[in-house]
């Protein structure tokens, strides 16, 4: 099941999310908390562009194509208990229908591989290699 998203406070959580930008859209992907909502399999979306997309005709039509993009792509490569969030830029109006499909499709595609871990520096049992700047090395 799709939901949407509405305050405020979850586009902020959403931002700090990894997200994928493409020619037309940038989409942000934040996995839930399992306290956060009762549902947690569900897939919530939320739809904004800035001001830099054109007047508010402009911005309405842009996060509409994103809407029906979203219908269509987020159940076969949208992950349960995630929320996404789709930014219309400046291309999402210009940009064939089968172009925006293609990257809206290409960027979930890329969020939904798993992110890898951040990994502390190995401690090696094998001596560094000197560096050029080392005196002992002539």
């Amino acid at each position: 099941m799709i939901t949407r998203l509405t305050r405020r406070a979850e586009f902020l959580k959403a931002a700090r999310a990894p997200y994928q930008a493409r020619h037309a859209v940038v989409i942000q992907a934040r996995k839930r908390v399992e306290t956060e909502d009762g549902d947690e399999a569900a897939i919530r979306t939320g739809f904004t562009a800035t001001k830099k997309v054109g007047n508010a005709v402009v911005r309405n039509r842009a996060k509409r194509r994103l809407r029906e993009a979203a219908r269509l792509l987020l159940p076969d490569h949208g992950l349960p208990g995630h929320d996404y969030v789709f930014i219309a830029r400046a291309g999402t109006l210009d940009r064939p229908w089968a172009g925006l499909l293609d990257d809206v499709k290409a960027a979930l595609v890329r969020l939904a591989r798993p992110q890898p871990q951040s990994r502390a520096p190995a401690s090696s049992s094998a001596s560094p290699a000197p560096s050029p700047q080392d005196p002992s090395v002539r």
